[in-house]
């Protein structure tokens, strides 16, 4: 068995935890001092029984700032702090053994091991980023259920519901460094492998529905693929090939903590990460978290658009908050729905779905010339003026012509002098 010894690293950058939103959502009892909370750690660096060194950096997801995720429209619309929450805001310190008895309880066929670097990113969990869970918790009320029904249409574990807590967060517009993006942080060229539409006007990766479907699929393709679910959440985060590169220098192993030394970094912690984020999502009260009060907003419904529409026209017309509208439709990147190019869903609250169908000529005729801007057809001005400033090049050829046409009637005139003497 090998032997994990963890240590901090922290880097040389300080990141400010100060949320100053968090107070207008939090209860008081949960504004107080953390006790146990670790310091503002990006990496952990793990020791094995040979005394070689290995990096695990935290998912990016883990870095967030809270404030950002509390000023989306459905965190700032329809969550607020636990104002029944009772609990001091002081992080419990407990046993390996409960740890480990607890991930045992969890319903799960996938793999809830227990060691020094899955409780690391417990601690993180639990200390600095218990107020993100806190927002979290709630959150999940948005998006679990779709999770859960994308999850379950494909018959994977339900489990892997909480892979967008590593992943975004839990938030639908959240974009990494390196360009992935939505809840299930989709790179460009797999989301389009997974049917999800990107152009200038449209990102589906987005679309917490469509982005779902789209996941679970991945999911199931890369289970086919290496029969472990430890191997496939970690190829989510970084690749097929960059597992299976692992597992060759790794000398064939398949087990995650084998070939984890030759992952990269961020990789070496997906895992654990995954296993904390069930944790803590289960046993979230063990740590004294309270989780947000969530007001589900009301029921939509979802109506095809056949003709490119702003959803400044849609709001001002139907008469709907066009935040609401926005983070109803995130997959509309510049708030214009391409409905002329081809069919696209446009979500409403359902009691407004028949309103926008009763006025939907008005809808595409309110400040049409202003919010859709693009001309279809444009006339070329090609009446230049007299004075108007011509090239170089042309006005070197008209010196030219013109010369020839001096000397030309030079010639003439000279030829006919000639003749007449």
């Amino acid at each position: 068995m090998k032997i994990l010894k963890v240590s901090s690293v922290i880097k040389g950058r300080v990141k400010s935890v100060l949320l100053i939103n968090l107070f207008a959502f939090l209860p008081l009892t949960m504004m107080g001092q953390v006790v146990g909370e670790p310091q503002d750690e990006d990496e952990i660096t793990v020791t094995d029984d040979e005394g070689r060194p290995e990096v695990i950096e935290f998912p990016e997801a883990m870095t967030y700032d809270l404030d950002s995720l509390l000023n989306l429209y459905m965190a700032k619309t329809y969550l607020e702090g636990g104002n029944d929450c009772n609990m001091q805001d002081i992080n419990p310190t407990y046993t390996k053994e409960d740890y480990v008895e607890r991930l045992s309880r969890i319903p799960s066929i996938m793999e809830m091991a227990y060691n020094d670097v899955v409780q690391k990113f417990i601690d993180r969990y639990s200390g600095r980023l218990r107020h993100s869970v806190s927002y979290m918790l709630g959150a999940s009320n948005f998006y679990m259920p779709i999770f859960e029904e994308a999850l379950e249409m494909y018959q994977l574990p339900l489990e892997l519901r909480y892979l967008p807590v590593i992943e975004s967060a839990l938030n639908p517009k959240a974009v990494s460094r390196v360009g992935a993006t939505g809840l299930w942080q989709f790179m460009l060229a797999t989301g389009r492998q997974y049917g999800l539409q990107v152009n200038s006007l449209v990102d589906e990766r987005r679309d917490p529905i469509k982005s779902s479907y789209a996941a679970a699929q991945y999911l199931r393709d890369l289970y086919k693929i290496f029969g472990d679910w430890n191997l496939v959440i970690a190829a989510y985060n970084c690749g097929p090939g960059n597992i299976n590169k692992a597992i060759h220098r790794a000398g064939g192993e398949k087990d995650y903590w084998r070939i984890y030394p030759y992952l990269p970094k961020e990789t070496r912690g997906y895992v654990p990460a995954f296993i904390a984020a069930n944790y803590i999502m289960t046993y979230y009260s063990q740590h004294n978290i309270c989780p947000m009060t969530t007001r589900l907003p009301a029921q939509t419904d979802t109506v095809m658009v056949s003709k490119a529409v702003h959803l400044e026209q849609i709001a001002a017309v139907v008469g709907v908050d066009i935040d609401q509208l926005r983070a109803l439709n995130p997959m509309y990147r510049h708030d214009v729905i391409p409905g002329n190019t081809a069919l696209m869903p446009l979500r409403l609250p359902l009691t407004e779905l028949n309103k926008f169908i009763d006025m939907a000529d008005s809808v595409y005729n309110y400040k049409a010339g202003e919010l859709l801007t693009k001309r279809l057809e444009v006339e070329v001005n090609d009446n230049v003026p007299t004075y108007y400033h011509r090239s170089k090049r042309y006005a070197s050829k008209k010196r030219t012509t013109r010369k020839r046409s001096v000397a030309s009637r030079k010639r003439r005139s000279s030829s006919t002098a000639r003749r007449r003497r």
